[in-house]
Formats: structure tokens, C-alpha cells, sequence
């Protein structure tokens, strides 16, 4: 098994880079600032690399501490809730990480029937755009977005989702969008990480060319819908994501949802090895019950 660094030395390198301050690391952890300070350079000497920059400005991370506290926080983090459910008797937790976008808009709103089908289960729920490292502990489920490419990890997706130019019903009879090519005419909203693309859409429905530049980027589907409900352009998004907004008459779909690519973007993603623990197992069939509803 690897070597794995004194806890003492990560946990003062984790409060260090995330207060950028040896003092307030050292205050935190109840040390002075020359142990934190040497905690630092013992574990700097066994990885070999230098962790931190110093100057007369402060402390920031090298390159290689970027990386390392991208691995290694996610571990300590688990480590601690671990800790903290065992200390309080929980027994049956769950931990979910989800894409953002879909955790707010689709899962937050569904939440309330899982707790009231599932009252044992302590169910702890992250949202990032970064992937969880299972082999770190970091969560039991990931609800990922975009091109299922991940190895050997079990993938099921979750619904079939319509993606289509989304604008404020105010916006559309201000332009008076009937026809695609005024699309080319009114501000278009890009969404940054969307699986489809302007261009995509404007392939699938007509000869035109999509717009290489945009007046407003984002890097979140619900930052692009709430863009578009206060009328700053039109946003093509998944009306599954939108649902929210459709239902209270912000956002319309402009050409109605014939004009939609249809995808499977998000996916419940786990290792084979977590499928039989019973609090994945109430949360998967769950999860596709609500899908399939929706």
C-alpha cells in the first residue's frame, strides 16, 4: 500500500491553503505558526516538491499544490464526515454529488418525497462541475453531465432531455420571433458547457450558420435560464431544467418543443462496488422513479 503522509502535516497543508494564512491555520488547528510551519516543510520534504509559494504578500499554492489539495481535501472532508456520523450513531448516510444546475433546478425540488419516503437515510448532498473521486471516499452516487466516458464505473442515464431556444414570453412578443432566422437577429445566449450547441440546433433545423459570437456566456444552465428570463436573450437549454421556469410562464419554449434535440446528458454514475449498499440502492430506484415521472 503507498505511503500515506502524516495526518497532522495534511490537515495543517489543507488549513493553510484554505485560509492563505500560516496564523489563521495556526489558530485554527491550536498550534503556533512555527509548527504549522514545520508541519509544512516535513511534508514538503517527503513529497519532494514545494507546496506553497511565500513572498512578503502572503502564502499561495504552487502548481503542485493546486493539484494535491484538489485530492487531497476531498479525502480529508470525507474522513470528516465519516467521523461525524459515527460520533452522532448515524448509520444509514448517503452521499450524493451532483452536477449543479440539474442538483438546484431537477433534485433540490424532489428532495422533500425523498426524505418522506426514506426518514432513516442521512443523505448529505454537494454540487460542483469537477467529477468525484470514488476511489477517495468522496461521495457514494455522482449525478454527472455531459459524455459518458468514465472507465469502468457503472453508468445509467436518467431521462431523455429536450433541448430548445427558451426566452421570456415578454422578450419573444417584443421581437416578434416567429421564424428561425430572426434568431440571428436578437441577442443569443451561450451556454458554455452545454452538450449541444448553437451551432448543433441551428444544423438540425435549418441552413444557417449559428453566430460565433455571443453577448452573454455562462458557465451553468441555470445561470443561462435566469439570464433568459430577464430578457437578455434567448437560451437554449433543457426544457427538463427549465421545467420550473416553464411551469410559471418566465420562459417559453420559442418555436415550441418540436424544434428540441433530444439527448441523454445527466447520469447516475457510481462503482459496481457501491450498488448493493441499501441506502444507493432506495436512492437509485428513487431517482429513476422520479425521471421517469418527470
Amino acid at each position: 500500500m503507498p505511503t500515506i503522509p502524516a495526518s497532522p502535516n495534511l490537515l495543517a497543508f489543507e488549513a493553510v491553503a484554505r485560509r492563505r494564512s500560516f496564523a489563521l491555520a495556526a489558530a485554527e488547528l491550536h498550534l503556533t505558526a512555527s509548527a504549522i510551519s514545520h508541519q509544512i516543510a516535513r511534508l514538503e520534504a517527503e513529497l519532494g516538491v514545494r507546496l506553497f509559494e511565500r513572498s512578503a504578500h502572503g502564502v499561495r499554492l504552487s502548481t503542485a499544490g493546486e493539484q494535491y489539495l484538489g485530492r487531497v481535501s476531498g479525502a480529508l472532508s470525507a474522513i470528516a464526515m465519516a467521523t461525524e456520523d459515527l460520533r452522532k450513531g448515524v448509520a444509514n448516510s448517503l452521499y450524493v454529488h451532483s452536477a449543479p444546475s440539474i442538483a438546484s433546478l431537477w433534485l433540490m425540488p424532489r428532495l422533500r418525497r425523498f426524505k418522506l419516503a426514506y426518514p432513516d437515510i442521512a443523505l448529505n448532498l454537494s454540487a460542483a462541475h469537477t467529477h468525484s473521486d470514488f476511489a477517495l471516499g468522496q461521495a457514494d452516487i455522482d449525478i454527472r453531465y455531459g459524455v459518458p466516458q468514465w472507465g469502468d464505473l457503472v453508468v445509467e442515464p436518467l431521462f431523455n432531455e429536450s433541448i430548445v431556444p427558451l426566452a421570456s414570453p415578454a422578450f419573444i412578443r417584443e421581437h416578434r420571433l416567429r421564424r428561425i432566422e430572426q434568431l440571428l437577429e436578437v441577442p443569443l445566449i451561450q451556454s458554455n458547457v452545454s452538450v449541444v450547441q448553437w451551432s448543433d440546433w441551428f444544423g438540425a433545423f435549418s441552413s444557417l450558420r449559428a453566430p460565433e459570437r455571443f453577448t452573454v456566456r455562462f458557465d451553468r444552465a441555470q445561470m443561462s435560464l435566469d439570464a433568459a428570463t430577464q430578457g437578455l436573450g434567448v437560451a437554449l437549454e433543457s426544457a427538463t431544467n427549465a421545467a420550473g421556469h416553464l411551469a410559471d410562464g418566465k420562459l417559453r419554449a420559442v418555436f415550441g418543443l418540436d424544434k428540441a434535440i433530444r439527448v441523454k446528458a445527466h447520469f447516475a454514475v457510481y462503482p459496481q462496488r457501491h450498488a448493493k449498499r441499501p441506502a444507493v440502492e432506495a436512492f437509485l430506484g428513487w431517482l429513476h422513479k422520479e425521471a421517469a415521472q418527470g
